[in-house]
């Protein structure tokens, strides 16, 4: 009996130190519209999978772009992507749209 229950402890250590994914966090929303980023700056967890999804209000296409979390897709004019980031270390992401470079926008990782 002593025996199974540290094998229980065990297991359950184990389990408990197992990293956070992506399916136990939502995904995060950023919405594209009049051509910028909305919010301008998400934040998201350190050394988990995190799920975007970029929305296009816009009659216009864009382009979610990062070299710094190495993505790049075309979000059609009304119509939506995912895109996975991460894991990542905590810091600071830029993203931009590359049809309209002025438009760009964070991700901060903690």
């Amino acid at each position: 009996m002593l025996r199974r229950i540290a094998l229980t402890a065990a297991l359950l250590g184990t389990v408990a130190a197992l990293p956070v994914s992506a399916a136990d966090n939502p995904p995060v929303q950023i919405d594209i519209k009049a051509q910028a980023f909305q919010p301008a700056e998400i934040t998201v967890p350190a050394d988990v999978k995190v799920e975007l999804h970029v929305v296009n209000a816009d009659d216009l296409p864009a382009e979610f772009e990062s070299y710094d979390l190495g993505r790049e897709i075309v979000v059609p004019a009304h119509g939506q992507v995912k895109v996975f980031i991460g894991p990542l270390k905590a810091g600071r992401y830029r993203f931009f749209n590359d049809f309209h470079q002025e438009s760009e926008g964070y991700v901060v990782v903690k």
